[in-house]
């Protein structure tokens, strides 16, 4: 392994501390930057930091137990260096706990904290001697500290998620969470069997392990898939990266090839070119030039003809879409807490009065945007999260103040994933968190939990004007 590995991780984790950019970006600009490392080091260097920053809390929980001086006291590089280390010794088997410490001591030296070199490889070795025996919080006790550390989150949203959906489902999402997350596939509606074949062969030559999603035949769920735009068929517009639940949101739009699809929060457009493929025309629309150019950028390498692309604020009115599309896809900005396992910063940023702010500008765009379907036209609503005021809420809010009226697809549902819809509603119910929903409401959405499903924490509904 190259000298200056574990330095890039170091970092790289402190400019996530630091909040220069969201983990996903940052990780990827890192990885472009030291291309030129073996894929060995560059695997060291994604799983550490990500698993680092997924782990932080429970981390610091360790830390804290083995150490006389408080983590959030500890000088920021010192803080980071030791959880780095701490991952290292419990969560990766094939590095010696030796060398562990060993370069923690050298990184901290290298910058100008040799003298904490025995603080540090105290620390380490003590808890290298106690990783079978590690404390966790009274599960009994203390119920909710305990998951908070076990898996890792905020105390304040693990509340959030038992008092919303119970014991059960709230533990399985955790567990669902804290997997490592593959990387979906999407073939072009227009490969056929054979073409899809091939590439599928080409991936496997390159490494890449492939299943295929249990809902939809045209995903595949990818693993070791590192340098995306380098694999077979991507750049040639074979194939594009969209999650199984994203695929099946356009899916039960029910879209025909004459109709007018807007998709008015678009970026990076992977329902725009879903839905261009069985659409007749499709209006693509995102906030801002840097949104907009990675949906034309999509756009160009997906060959789609029939999508116009601008920038326009979803917020803001637009007469001259009035009444005119018939299909309204409607994926608003929300707070992200169903691709956490992907995202693993979103955790950390996430605020309740946040949350708060973003459910007023969800009502606000679905206010205004709603106005652009056509009488009969559909209404596809769907987000990324697993908040009932972002979701459940705002069913009522469309059925109950706008109007529309709730139609149901369940028989349109993959009979897996309508197997575990019951699933994880027969368990709500047992818990007495049902959805505050009509029986046609809740026939009309689906939330998808990560842990119960192979997909994305994500949130359907659908509706006729």
């Amino acid at each position: 392994m190259a000298e200056d590995v574990r330095e890039i991780t170091l970092e790289t984790l402190l400019a996530l501390e630091r909040e220069e950019r969201f983990s996903s970006r940052l990780m990827k600009d890192v990885l472009d930057k030291y291309n030129y490392l073996p894929s060995r080091d560059k695997g060291f260097i994604k799983r550490v930091t990500e698993g680092t920053l997924e782990r932080r809390q429970e981390l610091d929980y360790y830390l804290d137990h083995f150490s006389s001086h408080p983590v959030k006291k500890m000088k920021p590089l010192v803080r980071n260096l030791l959880r780095m280390s701490v991952y290292q010794l419990l969560f990766m088997d094939s590095v010696p706990d030796s060398a562990v410490c060993n370069e923690a001591c050298k990184l901290a030296a290298r910058h100008g904290f040799g003298s904490l070199r025995g603080f540090a490889n105290g620390i380490l070795r003590n808890l290298s001697r106690n990783k079978d025996n590690l404390p966790l919080p009274d599960e009994a006790k203390e119920p909710l500290s305990y998951l908070a550390v076990k898996y890792s989150m905020p105390e304040w949203l693990v509340r959030r998620f038992l008092e919303e959906y119970g014991q059960e489902i709230t533990k399985t999402m955790l567990e669902g969470l804290m997997r490592i997350q593959p990387v979906s596939l999407r073939f072009c509606s227009g490969l056929d069997g054979r073409e899809q074949e091939k590439i599928v062969q080409g991936l496997k030559e390159k490494g890449v392990s492939l299943r295929e999603s249990p809902y939809l035949p045209s995903v595949r769920l990818m693993e070791h898939s590192e340098n995306i735009g380098e694999l077979p068929g991507f750049q040639e517009g074979k194939w594009t990266v969209q999650d199984v639940s994203s695929a099946l949101a356009v899916e039960l739009a029910g879209i025909k090839g004459t109709d007018f699809v807007m998709d008015v929060c678009a970026a990076p457009g992977g329902k725009s070119i879903l839905a261009a493929e069985k659409a007749g025309r499709v209006l693509s629309r995102d906030v801002s030039e840097e949104k907009t150019d990675l949906i034309r950028e999509n756009i160009s390498r997906m060959g789609a003809k029939n999508i116009e692309t601008e920038v326009w604020d979803a917020a803001c009115f637009d007469e001259a879409c009035e009444a005119k599309a018939d299909v309204l896809l409607l994926d608003v900005p929300c707070s992200g807490l169903g691709v956490m396992g992907k995202k693993r910063d979103i955790k950390y940023h996430v605020t309740p009065e946040g949350m708060e702010n973003l459910s007023a500008l969800q009502r606000e765009i679905v206010r205004v945007c709603s106005r652009y379907v056509k009488p009969g036209g559909i209404l596809l609503y769907s987000t990324c999260t697993v908040s009932i005021a972002e979701n459940e809420e705002m069913v009522r809010f469309l059925t109950g103040e706008l109007g529309f009226a709730p139609l149901p697809f369940e028989a349109e549902l993959p009979e897996l994933l309508y197997q575990q819809k019951k699933e994880t509603e027969a368990l709500r119910s047992r818990e007495g968190k049902e959805p505050k929903l009509t029986d046609e409401e809740r026939r009309a959405c689906i939330q998808l939990f990560p842990g119960f499903m192979e997909a994305d924490g994500f949130f359907i509904a659908r509706f006729k004007r």
